[in-house]
């Protein structure tokens, strides 16, 4: 079983997306103070039917295949972005010096060179030389743990003699010797095939031929597998009750705690991005396409992707959707419908409840608290799926809202003696954007938030990020969908 661990596992994947660096302040206290978070920390899991009886907009179908497969690819798209060293185009021009090779290997393996390509990409970033760990973890361009090239790839691996050239690779390297490096580097390769780049992407290519094998002949699952680790899969497909037709979308959108429980609980088990491989894969190789097609707009798009913690200014362009200014703009809004006010008794029901600070800074505009008590309405439907699908699976304890809508003026407000605040442009101003607190009345309460937040992502609906008091969540275009919501 080849259990990739690898360089990309740790470094473009790692972590939450939340995680990286202060981004702009969020929840609904004054500036400076911040609530302290209790309970567990939400955890890895997917997600459940939020409605039980009541059809869920969002529910699999093999119809809807090729949609799930996009959106998840979407999703799970920040880290190629974001993360990798350098950028995407920098990271594509890398990968690229490999597409001959990937390609000759492709048509001798009767392999797609596209997958392989973006297997490349997620697994190094294009580096050779590229390490998780220990000479004993994945190492080289497809990272591949020693045991596994040594084991099941027929690679030669002299993990003794690859530890020792690496660390004279690093101390010549250090001491500015060039050609000794390069001589170092060459003989590291001799006795350790997995620096070696086309000796790593015959072997990635070997791999996926074994576990088509193992797999009913599915190149898609064996792309999981790589990751996942042909043992683990089938488990989850017995599990599942999968025959040798079901697609990995159904495997992954079918399965929660209310729905092939079994086969949830083991792809919730992983905890390593196993069970969202395919997804990322998938996303690499929209990355090498936009590249290919026009490398100017795949640097903007990265822009977008990277400007905060994660892809909302993706989801909400800044140029393309509307901002407060003011609280009159904000009245106005409110006159319109453009922004619902939150209707009370509703979020109690819908497994919600409001903090009671939320828009405390309205009296220094003189304006009602209430004023900032509102989403645009795909937001807040978008909010009630989360809070109900959170509530089902969590003995129906509620998620405290602590922020919604603000206006440009209430965010001057906030940022005021708040030295952890990012001035600048907030989604909140949009009324695409609120925060969930960081408070959990159980472990069960954290992991079915987590759950929620894990399975809105897949379907390319929101983005988040763990903030120091709060979860800041920006919805996106597709939440349309859950307008229905609001006449229940």
């Amino acid at each position: 079983m080849l259990v990739f661990a690898a360089w990309a596992a740790s470094t473009l994947l790692g972590g939450d997306e939340g995680e990286k660096r202060p981004t702009a302040v969020g929840g609904g206290s004054p500036a400076g103070r911040e609530r302290a978070a209790e309970g567990p920390e939400p955890t890895t899991g997917r997600p459940a039917d939020p409605f039980g009886r009541i059809e869920d907009p969002f529910a699999y179908s093999p119809e809807r295949e090729r949609d799930f497969v996009a959106r998840a690819a979407a999703g799970f798209q920040h880290p190629l972005y974001a993360v990798v060293p350098g950028g995407p185009v920098a990271t594509a021009q890398r990968v690229d010096r490999y597409r001959s090779l990937i390609e000759k290997v492709a048509s001798d393996a009767d392999h797609d060179p596209d997958t392989l390509e973006a297997m490349v990409y997620l697994e190094s970033a294009g580096f050779p030389d590229a390490r998780a760990g220990k000479t004993t973890d994945a190492v080289g361009l497809t990272q591949i743990l020693a045991e596994t090239g040594q084991n099941l790839l027929d690679m030669r691996v002299d993990v003794s003699r690859s530890a020792r050239l690496t660390r004279q690779i690093a101390r010549a390297e250090r001491r500015g010797q060039t050609r000794r490096v390069a001589r170092l580097r060459a003989a590291r390769r001799r006795v350790d095939e997995r620096y070696d780049p086309q000796k790593a992407i015959e072997a990635a290519a070997r791999y996926l031929t074994f576990a088509e094998g193992e797999l009913d002949g599915s190149e898609e699952l064996a792309v999981v597998s790589y990751h996942m680790g042909v043992g683990n899969l089938q488990n989850v497909r017995d599990r599942f009750g999968a025959d040798k037709d079901t697609p990995y979308a159904e495997l992954y959108f079918d399965s929660s705690p209310l729905r092939h429980k079994a086969a949830y609980q083991l792809l919730a088990s992983f905890g390593d991005d196993s069970s969202t491989y395919l997804w990322r894969v998938e996303a690499a190789r929209n990355v090498m396409k936009r590249w290919r097609q026009d490398p100017g707009k795949l640097a903007v798009r990265a822009g977008r992707i990277a400007a905060k913690n994660s892809r909302e200014e993706l989801l909400r362009p800044i140029e393309d959707t509307a901002k407060y200014a003011t609280p009159a703009q904000l009245e106005q809004a409110d006159e319109d419908g453009d922004v619902l006010p939150l209707p009370t008794r509703g979020l109690l029901g819908a497994g919600v409840r409001i903090d009671r600070d939320m828009g405390e800074l309205a009296r220094r505009l003189k304006r009602p608290k209430t004023l900032y008590r509102g989403l645009r309405p795909e937001a807040l439907a978008l909010l009630v799926y989360l809070a109900r699908g959170t509530e089902s699976l969590s003995d129906k304890q509620p998620l405290i809202l602590t922020s919604t809508v603000r206006d440009r003026r209430y965010q001057g407000q906030l940022l005021r003696g708040n030295p952890e605040a990012t001035p600048g442009y907030s989604l909140h101003t949009t009324g695409y954007a609120f925060d969930m607190l960081r408070r959990y009345r159980s472990r069960a309460h954290a992991m079915a938030f987590q759950f929620m937040l894990d399975r809105l992502t897949a379907l390319d609906l929101i983005a988040w990020v763990r903030e120091p008091g709060a979860i800041h969540i920006t919805v996106g275009p597709r939440a349309k969908a859950l307008l229905p919501l609001l006449d229940r």
